[in-house]
């Protein structure tokens, strides 16, 4: 579907009127969907989603286009749950696979950072937000039966971040086998599964989430252990923002652990996972690009030193990382 028909599909869902113009400008920065900005001359602006079947990576990594569904679902329990977290979803087209959603304007988290803005208390904000989510959807049976389905997650996260990454590493392939297993046997509570800074936005009224093709139900402590892994690979990228990165990382932990109850294996099952999901940035499907060689070796080493170690948690990681630094 070109630009032309993508107005023209937003059209037919009654956002665009007939015969009004409407510019539409692709946004960068798209993985796993085509994700365009659409200027109507008569209305707010629009931000169409459209998934694709192969991702944008260097492997070959495919996953269901009709994930479109659950992130729909999932933006829509979490508005229930707050609407300032989340986009409103205006319209969506299963035919199509593309759903339209309000513009929320914000400054991406990744971009800050990137510039030197590491703001602890932002961070903080962040680790409150998904508290709430996952206690507002723990234990709810309908929301288990909507969300049942976790072949978008493994599609999405166990085979090219687990599964994947422990092929090209034998030495603790066991262990990401293990935790891939884990992973899926557990369904607590509603979970992202892309808490990723470059889908968060600082909007006026603090985070707001976006990307949601991975939500399941699941373990929550996924969604804090991705988050936090970004901002350990910061340290390495933004070696002169290590500190602050690391004040982030404590803030939105305590943050999520002073508004949520967590079970007792928490700690270690996100530190455990924290270590995966780092080797997966340099040796999945989805490496994180911005790393050099050098920093790759580096973040390898660490990841294997975390998933080789049986102690660790997230009160005694970030004492860790910063030792070996």
């Amino acid at each position: 579907m070109n630009d032309s028909g993508l107005v023209e599909a937003v059209r037919e869902l009654g956002l665009i009127a007939p015969g009004e113009g409407a510019e539409c400008v692709p946004l960068s920065g798209g993985v796993s969907s085509d994700v365009f900005l659409i200027h109507p001359t008569g209305c707010r602006d629009l931000v169409v989603k459209r998934s694709i079947p192969r991702l944008r990576v260097r492997e070959d990594w495919r996953a269901p286009v009709g994930r479109d569904a659950q992130e729909v679902a999932w933006l829509r329990a979490v508005r229930a749950v707050d609407p300032r977290l989340v986009p409103d979803v205006l319209a969506w087209s299963r035919k199509e696979h593309l759903f339209v959603m309000e513009f929320r304007a914000g400054v991406v988290w990744k971009q800050e950072m990137t510039e030197g803005h590491v703001d602890p208390g932002f961070a903080g904000g962040v680790g409150v937000a998904l508290a709430r989510i996952h206690a507002a959807t723990a234990g709810r049976s309908e929301l288990a039966a909507q969300f049942s389905d976790s072949s978008n997650f493994s599609a999405l996260r166990i085979d090219p971040f687990l599964s994947f990454t422990a092929g090209r590493n034998p030495d603790v392939a066991e262990r990401l086998r293990i935790l891939a297993s884990d992973l899926l046997s557990r369904k607590s509570a509603l979970i992202w599964g892309d808490a990723s800074p470059k889908n968060i936005l600082i909007g006026e009224s603090g985070p707001v989430f976006l990307d949601a093709e991975t939500a399941t139900i699941g373990d929550p402590a996924f969604d804090v252990a991705f988050c936090l892994t970004h901002l350990l690979l910061k340290t390495v990228w933004l070696a002169a923002y290590a500190p602050s990165l690391l004040a982030s990382f404590i803030a939105l932990c305590d943050a999520y652990l002073n508004a949520f109850a967590v079970d007792e294996g928490f700690g270690q099952r996100a530190a455990n996972l924290i270590g995966a999901l780092l080797l997966a940035r340099v040796d999945g499907k989805s490496p994180a690009g911005y790393l050099s060689a050098e920093q790759d070796e580096i973040v390898r080493r660490r990841a294997k030193m975390i998933l080789k170690r049986s102690d660790l948690d997230l009160a005694t990681l970030p004492g860790f990382w910063r030792a070996l630094a």
